[in-house]
């Protein structure tokens, strides 16, 4: 079972740097949890790849295909020929694939928001209550007692006033 190391900090400009110095220590990218936001936390620990985006995109495209597809769909399953006019008349079309696009294009873009920000919670995640009042933690995963005892000193080094040993949380 995974052990993580936590450290619980006074200031953020130490709990920063602690992370910093875990991350270039070579372990996974540890966590940071905080009452407030940590002005340069994405120089430290890097920006967060955003899928959201890539949900929006493809939902759209599904979007467009599945209206044109139902409306063409519908022209050719129902025959009704009137005047010399194309069963399949691209301008009328139109306008439902552009509602499907948007309508699919935003549904994708709420799964994608639900997806990105890990809710709901299939697996029990860190939690520590002195960090949500005036506490900042940092929590890295260490493979094994080693790997504890390294995190532990540099956390120390650091300035970290507790650190707590949690198992099996991501």
């Amino acid at each position: 079972m995974a052990t993580n190391a936590l450290g619980l900090f006074d200031a953020p400009s130490t709990a920063l740097t602690a992370a910093g110095e875990l991350k270039g220590a070579g372990f996974d990218t540890p966590s940071v949890i905080s009452p407030v936001p940590i002005h340069g936390i994405e120089e430290v620990l890097g920006k967060k790849k955003d899928v959201i985006r890539r949900f929006t995109f493809f939902g759209g495209i599904f979007g467009a295909l599945f209206g044109f597809t139902l409306a063409a769909g519908t022209a050719v399953l129902y025959l009704h020929p009137t005047g010399g006019r194309p069963i399949i008349p691209i301008p009328p079309f139109l306008i439902i694939t552009y509602e499907m696009t948007i309508l699919l294009g935003i549904l994708a873009t709420v799964i994608g928001f639900l997806v990105s920000s890990r809710f709901p919670a299939f697996r029990e995640r860190l939690y520590v209550p002195e960090a949500a009042v005036d506490k900042f933690a940092v929590a890295v995963s260490c493979k094994d007692a080693e790997g504890y005892r390294r995190a532990e000193e540099i956390m120390r080094g650091a300035g970290a006033e507790e650190i707590r040993e949690l198992e099996g949380a991501d």
